[in-house]
């Protein structure tokens, strides 16, 4: 199924099935260029948008391209600072029948971390709309440059940080391999904003502590943000304290985009992604379907989603989409609090992520941001096992810091005394390390059993 561009967007994102399997971009004649990127040849992510030459006219700005030898490792940068001339998002909006809104856009797949994964196919309003509702939310505009090393297969890289700034006609700094320096460096340059995840955070704050130029760089930013997985609160405390920057966590998935934020003039409350994005639709219901009305932050719900923002299909899976949506609202499988004010917070998912033990509903990533918070612990997961006593047991999976130790007795009673004894871990397993997927997620089905 091709995919065309969102209207009114001057962009040339380089489809991996392209003509010549290469990255295309503008002519130096042209009236602007923009980023051109090699996607991931993997083939269960892939996205692709076509050029849109006649909205090209619409910017009138001059840009470089910094070389680069391919992804991941290559850099992309727009080069440029934006016109006080550019237009604004408005402008570059023509107007179209509503049956343009559902044109298919992208197909990007899902990471695959409750099962195989799936292509959803994202309309041009789920990313126009979003898009817009995250500008309101973040205050981006025009003058805002997006430093970024997410990969481009996956909405958080691909539609946050490439089309987000030519949707607002500003600028990106794609530095293509993580590494501290180079995100430094990119924020020394001109970057306002950082999209990030809670691995390269806590990267950023390791390098920070011993850098004091990687600090500074991040005291620098208009906006820290991170997403695809929970920052864990020590985290938080930890870049503040190096930084004086307290994170901004957004929430959201490949079928949705994005559903949740917390406000750039709000309360960045650690452990929670905020309040849900303008238009878009968030309720909780119980295990039985029925919707929760209660803000105590402690019933806990799955979330559905309801808005412009949503998927229209999984691509050639017709059971799978009807399996997906309730009543009109699309069924993500997360679990979530929500509290008086309407801030979420993410206990995780419903598959993996919940853990039924006792007689009691216990969120994994709960105790995992306690695990992470011992001085000793590098990393940690938990999973639920069946137990002939307590329906499932809770196992910790940990992974020691270099040079530290702690035992497995110690760590249970850690827990229970940082949160309640029913949450404490009864096996802990000491590994030499987890395994991540591209964004930095464990993948609880990899783990050694």
């Amino acid at each position: 199924m091709p995919a065309s561009s969102p209207e009114g967007w001057p962009a040339r994102v380089a489809s991996p099935s392209g003509p010549s399997g290469g990255s295309r971009r503008a002519s130096a004649s042209s009236p602007g260029c923009w980023p051109a990127c090699r996607s991931s040849r993997s083939t269960r992510s892939r996205a692709s948008v076509s050029s849109s030459t006649s909205s090209a006219k619409a910017i009138r700005r001059s840009c470089s391209r910094a070389p680069g030898r391919g992804f991941p490792g290559n850099s992309l940068d727009t080069g440029c600072s934006p016109s006080t001339s550019t237009p604004t998002p408005a402008l570059l909006r023509r107007s179209q029948p509503s049956r343009t809104l559902r044109r298919q856009a992208l197909i990007v797949y899902t990471s695959g971390t409750t099962g195989p994964p799936k292509g959803a196919v994202l309309p041009q309003r789920a990313i126009t709309s979003n898009l817009d509702a995250l500008a309101d939310a973040w205050a981006w505009t025009a003058g805002d440059v997006v430093a970024s090393a997410l990969p481009l297969f996956h909405v958080h890289g691909l539609v946050l940080g490439i089309l987000g700034p030519l949707r607002r006609g500003g600028c990106a700094r794609y530095v293509g391999r993580f590494s501290p320096d180079a995100i430094a460096t990119a924020l020394r340059q001109d970057a306002t904003m950082l999209f990030g995840v809670p691995t390269m955070y806590r990267r950023l704050a390791d390098a920070a502590e011993q850098d004091a130029q990687v600090a500074a760089a991040l005291g620098r930013a208009r906006l820290l943000v991170s997403g695809s997985d929970a920052l864990p609160p020590a985290e938080h405390a930890r870049i503040e304290a190096l930084t004086g920057q307290r994170i901004v966590e957004r929430y959201g998935m490949t079928e949705t985009l994005m559903n949740a934020s917390t406000r750039a003039d709000g309360d960045r409350r650690a452990g929670t992604v905020g309040p849900p994005l303008h238009g878009v639709q968030v309720r909780l219901v119980d295990d039985g379907g029925r919707m929760l009305d209660t803000t105590d932050g402690h019933t806990m719900g799955e979330i559905h989603v309801r808005g412009p923002n949503v998927f229209l299909e999984y691509l050639n899976l017709p059971d799978a989409t009807a399996g997906a949506f309730h009543e009109g609202w699309f069924a993500t499988g997360d679990v979530a609090t929500r509290s008086a004010d309407g801030y979420l917070h993410i206990v995780g998912r419903r598959a993996t992520d919940l853990i039924e033990s006792g007689g009691y509903k216990i969120g994994a990533g709960e105790i995992e941001d306690v695990l992470r918070e011992h001085p000793a612990v590098e990393d940690a997961a938990v999973t639920g096992e069946p137990d002939d006593d307590l329906g499932e047991r809770i196992v910790a999976w940990v992974v020691r810091r270099p040079g530290k130790q702690v035992s497995g007795d110690e760590l249970v009673s850690y827990v229970a005394r940082m949160l309640d004894p029913h949450k404490r871990p009864r096996v802990v397993r000491f590994v030499d390390e987890l395994p991540h997927d591209a964004l930095g997620k464990v993948q609880n089905n990899r783990l050694p059993r």
